[in-house]
């Protein structure tokens, strides 16, 4: 009988593997879907409105509000508040466009030295 090849005897393992790619296999939400606009956490992303919001809390709503937003509610409404603010900023800041300085004007000098790369 003629012996079988090292391969044939041990089966093809690759078939058994899985490949991941990161992605959500099933969606369930919109959000998962389209990606997330910023506008879930907060309802908007407009510091102004935000504050006006915040500052027509009571003192118990403000407390839950900081709750949801993820903060440990603290008893003095104005370091509360504070709080709440500074996390509104950096929730903004991964959703907002940077603006790019504006272009300056740049010499000869510097033109031609830039310039001897190429």
């Amino acid at each position: 009988m003629p012996r079988k090849s090292t391969k044939e005897a041990k089966g093809n393992k690759l078939d058994n593997l899985n490949q991941t790619h990161g992605k959500v296999e099933n969606p369930i939400t919109l959000e998962q879907v389209w990606g997330d606009d910023g506008l879930n956490k907060y309802g908007t992303l407009d510091t102004e409105k935000y504050l006006e919001y915040v500052n027509s809390l009571n003192k118990s709503d403000l407390q839950k509000h900081a709750v949801k937003i993820g903060l440990v509610p603290i008893d003095d409404r104005t370091n509360l508040i504070a709080r709440l603010k500074k996390e509104f900023v950096k929730h903004t800041a991964k959703y907002s466009t940077k603006t790019l300085a504006p272009k300056k004007d740049i010499s000869k000098k510097a033109k031609d030295i830039l310039s001897e790369g190429r």
